[in-house]
């Protein structure tokens, strides 16, 4: 383990609960305000020991909520360690080491420019930002745009946000080799470091927050700071909001292979960018992933956990289906696999997802992005609404999760370990409380996400619509599946559907029955497996959810074709 990043945490705002945890003081999102949800701290885990990497050959995902001891995770609490094993291993085999805070970073923030200067260990570099504010007074939050393309920097802008323009290759320059790497971040770590472009990217994104954060903040804001780019930049957005844990909204678009999409799965997706030629092309990645490029089953990480290190921060991943390269499919399961780890932590609500756009130009800007984006910085960096919550699942490129797991995600109550006393409201608006020694009483039940009538708009007529209350009860009234539309456009629409165990004892499987009406066909379905496309169907539970306990529930999800209305009857519900 980097025994260098012990140091002490804290988290920023006062709208998290305290859990008094054996390693130190871990806060938990106890409502709804999203913007709050970022640390005040760049790694609040660095005070967790990692053991070593472990050997593995799994071709499925590897267990986001299984510690390397091989137990489970059992409350919020114990999401702060674990995340930093699953930080530890992806650096060690996937992106290289990103270094704790250099020992002097000072600079200057204006109206149009950020100047950053490094110094450690007698080594020093410097590198510069443009900024561009929005209307209005300050001082404003700002999101850090990597490389200039592909971002809709008006929609940001005219959200209410700044525009920092930041040049990565200023950091970490592209056409070097892996011997001879250039850049800010190399001048400090040497040429010769195992370190990838992406991680040196990140470590200049953090850098730059370093001088937000001492500039007094008169212009921009040091804690309500997004991060976006596309393609190869998308890929450095997403490592950036992964490692710095400061950064309250992450924006990756079109990341493609070294990105968002599971790396075991466009190691299969046809077309996709192979893992050779990712990291061949450029040195983004870490050299030690060059064992992996033909063995991803034997990495002990894969990015849907990359996904679940940003939460509970607010998250919005924007692919595109109809460039092959790409990989969208493996992109929709890292996102589904990564929205399970925002669901333990009561914060699904905060990870957002949208591939089914009509325009295929790579980097375009797309009206389909624009409403969501800016209701995600209102949200996560003004404190202003709710999130949009909406998973838009291209049909054409539409991963299935239930193919690429054999765990199952746990209801983590808000209590700490042994010793530990909660007390607050969770976020279905149970209260919870607890005495010393005890954990977190009360519902413990999985939230489901969205509200009657939410709506976003992209195209015109798409709609994302909450909860229909289309419930029935089996026998008993022990299983109850209620069905709800969570968005729909022109010719198709995504639904999900939740299996409820009212009954006292666990229920070792179930089946729900429905009913689609005229020209809704099921094109893809998630966590379960169905009988039938049309009209009268059946799914039952996936191999790894058929075990759900007591007050306890689980989700299936589907794309169909045709239209959202009439919405899809539930006829039964048997365990």
């Amino acid at each position: 383990m980097h025994l260098s990043r012990f140091r002490p945490r804290a988290w920023a705002a006062a709208v998290f609960v305290a859990v008094a945890g054996l390693a130190g003081t871990t806060l938990i999102p106890s409502t709804g305000a999203a913007a709050a949800f970022n640390a005040a701290v760049e790694d609040e885990g660095a005070d967790c020991p990692v053991g070593s990497t472990p050997a593995t050959n799994n071709s499925q995902l590897p267990d986001p909520f299984t510690r390397l001891d091989g137990t489970r995770i059992s409350t919020k609490a114990d999401w702060r360690c674990r995340r930093a094993e699953i930080r530890e291993l992806a650096e060690r085999t996937v992106y290289g080491q990103k270094p704790e805070k250099p020992s002097s970073v000072t600079g200057t923030v204006t109206s149009s420019r950020i100047t950053v200067n490094v110094s450690h260990n007698g080594r020093s570099s410097s590198f510069s930002a443009g900024v561009q504010l929005p209307s209005g007074s300050g001082p404003h939050p700002a999101v850090i745009v990597l490389g200039g393309f592909g971002a809709d920097t008006a929609a940001i802008t005219s959200a209410g946000a700044a525009v920092i323009s930041y040049d990565p290759l200023a950091v970490g320059q592209e056409g070097t080799s892996r011997s001879n790497k250039q850049g800010a971040f190399y001048s400090i770590y040497g040429s010769n470091s195992s370190t990838g472009l992406l991680m040196a990217w990140s470590w200049g994104v953090s850098r730059i927050i370093d001088v937000i954060e001492s500039s007094g903040g008169n212009i921009l804001k040091a804690d309500a700071t997004g991060v976006t780019g596309c393609s190869r930049y998308g890929k450095g957005a997403f490592v950036a909001g992964a490692f710095d844990q400061r950064i309250a909204l992450t924006m990756p678009i079109e990341s493609g292979t070294a990105g968002a999409p599971i790396l075991r799965g466009v190691a299969q997706e046809s077309g996709a960018q192979p893992l050779s030629s990712a990291y061949g092309e450029q040195p983004w990645l870490g050299d030690a992933f060059n064992s992996y490029t033909g063995n991803p089953a034997g990495l002990p990480v894969d990015t849907h956990q990359i996904v679940g290190m940003i939460a509970p921060r607010g998250l919005f991943i924007m692919e595109n289906p109809h460039v092959d390269w790409l990989g969208a499919r493996s992109g929709s399961v890292a996102a589904l696999g990564g929205a399970e780890v925002y669901k333990a932590l009561g914060a699904q609500a905060n990870i957002s997802y949208w591939s089914d756009v009509s325009d295929g130009t790579h980097c375009a800007s797309r009206s389909e992005w624009r409403s969501p984006l800016q209701q995600s910085i209102r949200a996560f960096l003004l404190d202003s609404g709710s999130p949009p919550a909406v998973f838009r699942i291209s049909s054409s490129k539409a991963g299935n999760l239930s193919q690429w797991r054999n765990w199952t995600t746990p209801t983590l109550p808000d209590g700490g370990t042994t010793g530990t006393s909660t007390t607050g409201t969770n976020t279905t608006g149970n209260t919870t409380t607890g005495t010393t020694g005890n954990t977190t009483t009360g519902t413990t039940g999985t939230t489901t996400t969205g509200t009657t009538g939410d709506t976003t708009t992209g195209t015109t007529g798409n709609t994302t619509t909450g909860t229909t209350g289309n419930t029935t009860d089996g026998p008993g009234d022990t299983c109850t599946a209620t069905y709800r539309t969570v968005n729909s456009w022109q010719g198709g629409f995504q639904g999900e559907v939740t299996v409820s165990n009212n009954g006292g004892s666990a229920m070792s499987g179930w089946t729900v029955s429905m009913t689609l009406a005229s020209g809704q066909s099921i094109n893809n379905l998630w966590s379960g497996q169905n009988t039938g496309t049309s009209g009268s169907i059946t799914v039952r539970n996936a191999p790894w959810n058929g075990n759900v306990p007591a007050s306890g529930s689980v989700t299936f999800g589907f794309v169909a074709g045709g239209n959202s209305s009439p919405a899809p009857a539930i006829t039964g519900c048997t365990s």
